[in-house]
């Protein structure tokens, strides 16, 4: 078989290498529907006491085939059921959403917390019936795909990509190393080269406001230019909600129901996009585009007018994290040998991901070559970012193995491998009163995307080496559970803190780390405060919590700060019925102290090592320095988290110890 790869660079971002496909499905009808409202009634009842209500007797001899699925799912719905209310969703058209970026999904489920979500907004009158009924039932997983093994089926492998050229070094690694792709052809254009006065000189042609009103204005000014110019302009955003905030901003107000002006992002319909696409390159239109578009899109620009004054100016709002995409989108104007030009334009707080938490500084250091400075970083970001992916890759690839074979299975009826695989992937969870209870908490603002993606890629390998340790040492591999929580700053409002269910699986949890990223922040400290009375709340509850392990490049908000903040993102009311009255991250901490609740910090910048000190210390937890952009940042990171939870889960302090030794000796020999 041939396998044709088109746009290889597509393939090797992070949206297909490294990330996986789980097929699942809901076993659905009357009598699960009536088991998993005896459940959610019965909030209380155990496992025994379930399997002798009439409701469990009547589905398993409806489904006696799925009978020991549905036994395993029981665990799951209880081990759900204890924790629910811990991880964030909104309703929205009849569904449970989540936060994906800036923008609620509602194709996501977490498990059965999902489940018990819809349970319980129904009750509350924001889920009809109708859509109670369609979203509930069995959970049943079909297995693990990894999108990076999946080339290895093929006897032929063959690309085609506009960006071979600005492939980073990584990824020609891949191809070569993982692929054995070592024959590169390059075709010559037939048209004439173009150099567009960017490439000559970036420096010249990037810009950044650090007030927010500025950059509109800016922006705003760079549109006035080109249709005054009598050329058409491509304004491209990072996502929907940010080219919305720009669209209905006081300075583009006069232009919002201009003629001259289309949107085109994932919301409009394919007969409207492709209308759009072909008037976008008229004299004075001016075009606001999400990133999606800026590959394999066709502007031509067949108007003399435009062509004699410049043709199509293409303004990117954004710095990419992956240097192709910046290609392509630079691509969309200077086409076929026709005249155009590039820009990059940023919103200084938007460039936090790449400068770090001290952003402001680097900016204010004199003869500062951005572009340089800014292209320099992202390779270095994007190195530690593969090095994380591989390590996700390697711990699934016997997953995708397995689900190979499971897929054979059911070509050929094996009906025994079949009900093997479904058993062993429908495990349920280990019902333990002394599970060790571990809160992940994140600063997920701007600056700390290659965190995010580090945990994301290596949260399954977390879970791995856990279990191998407690199985080595004869303890049930499942006796502890992790919440991963994020918080951001109050700019962010609504999206200030996100958190998953109390999972035993790790796969759950990065299906939720998939969905979070890095936004928001601005200024130097963070809402700590906000992610500690997380962790408080849930110490309250009956289950409680082992620890919690803080993350962090910035220190916590002062009292001062805090009011402020409340005042001007949203005001006092809105932070009162979300969060309550004004905290500060010390009386959160006289909580956890008071529980004899530790926590362990892990800094990634100097500047916030006093205060992450002063936390670990008055919790009797301790303080560690993390460089998650060092080559092998991403398996010290997975080192540190695997080492705290397994100190947590031997019973005791020496047990623990015992279990962290155990690690550093043997189990972590092989990972590192």
């Amino acid at each position: 078989m041939v396998l044709l790869i088109d746009e290889v660079d597509v393939f090797l971002g992070k949206e297909f290498y490294g990330q996986v496909y789980n097929p699942s499905f809901y076993l659905k009808g009357d009598e699960i529907n009536e088991l998993l409202r005896t459940i959610w009634k019965g909030k209380t009842l155990s496992l025994k006491q379930i399997k002798a209500t009439s409701a469990f007797i009547s589905c398993t001899n409806k489904y006696s085939n799925w009978k020991f699925v549905i036994e395993e799912a029981v665990k799951d719905m209880i081990v759900a059921l204890k924790d629910f209310g811990s991880s964030t969703y909104d309703v929205y058209k009849d569904k449970i959403v989540y936060l994906y970026g800036e923008s609620m999904v509602e194709n996501i489920t977490l498990g059965y917390d999902t489940v018990w979500s819809y349970f319980k907004e129904n009750e509350n009158g924001r889920i009809s019936n109708e859509s109670l009924k369609s979203n509930i039932g069995i959970l049943v997983n079909c297995g693990t795909f990894s999108y990076a093994e999946m080339p290895h089926d093929f006897s032929y492998i063959a690309g085609v990509s506009g960006t071979l050229k600005t492939l980073a070094e990584p990824e020609r690694k891949i191809l070569s190393k993982v692929y054995h792709i070592n024959k590169m052809t390059y075709l010559p254009s037939v048209f004439d080269n173009v150099t567009r006065d960017f490439d000559r000189d970036p420096e010249k042609h990037i810009s950044y406001e650090e007030e927010e009103e500025q950059y509109e204005m800016k922006l705003r000014g760079q549109i006035d230019l080109m249709k005054n110019a009598k050329r058409a302009i491509l304004v491209f955003f990072e996502s929907i909600p940010k080219l919305e905030k720009f669209l209905n901003c006081t300075f583009f107000e006069d232009f919002r129901k201009s003629p001259d002006v289309q949107i085109i992002n994932e919301k409009v319909s394919a007969e409207e996009r492709e209308l759009f696409i072909k008037r976008a390159a008229g004299e004075g239109k001016i075009t606001l585009l999400t990133r999606t578009f800026g590959r394999g899109t066709d502007f031509e620009c067949r108007q003399p007018t435009v062509l004699a004054n410049g043709g199509i100016h293409v303004l990117q709002t954004f710095f990419s994290e992956e240097a192709s995409e910046e290609y392509q989108i630079k691509g969309r104007s200077a086409r076929q040998g026709d005249p155009g030009s590039f820009q990059i334009l940023v919103h200084a707080p938007a460039i936090e991901w790449v400068l770090g938490s001290k952003w402001k500084e680097e900016l204010a250091k004199p003869k500062l070559l951005l572009y340089k400075t800014l292209n320099h970083l992202r390779n270095k970001i994007y190195d530690t970012t593969c090095e994380g992916r591989f390590v996700g890759i390697d711990q699934v690839k016997k997953h995708h193995d397995a689900s190979k074979k499971f897929m054979q299975a059911i070509l050929n009826n094996d009906v025994g491998y079949i009900k093997s695989f479904v058993g062993d992937r429908n495990k349920g969870a280990s019902i333990n009163e002394n599970s060790s209870r571990t809160i992940l908490l994140m600063d997920a603002t701007g600056s700390m995307s290659s965190l995010l993606n580090a945990v994301k890629d290596t949260v399954c390998k977390m879970f791995e080496l856990v279990s191998l340790t407690l199985k080595e040492k004869g303890l049930a591999e499942d006796c502890f559970q992790l919440q991963c929580v994020v918080y951001r700053d109050y700019d962010c409002r609504e999206n200030i803190l996100q958190s998953s269910a109390w999972e035993t699986k790790p796969i759950n949890l990065r299906q939720f780390m998939e969905k979070v990223s890095a936004s928001g922040g601005g200024d130097y400290e963070e809402a700590i405060e906000i992610g500690l009375l997380h962790a408080v709340k849930e110490s309250k509850k009956q289950e409680g919590i082992s620890q919690v392990l803080l993350i962090a490049d910035a220190p916590a908000k002062e009292p001062h700060q805090i009011r402020q903040y409340r005042d001007l993102y949203g005001g006092e009311e809105y932070w009162l019925e979300k969060y309550g009255p004004a905290t500060y991250y010390q009386n959160e901490l006289a909580h956890l102290i008071s529980e004899k609740i530790p926590v362990h910090t892990f800094y990634l910048e100097n500047g916030c090592k006093p205060n992450l000190e002063k936390i670990a210390t008055s919790t009797k937890g301790t303080c560690r320095y993390l460089n998650i952009r060092k080559p092998d940042g991403v398996k010290e990171l997975t080192c540190f988290v695997t080492e705290e939870v397994l100190r947590t889960s031997g019973g005791s302090a020496a047990e623990g110890e015992q279990l962290v030794n155990l690690f550093k000796t043997k189990i972590s020999k092989s990972f590192l």
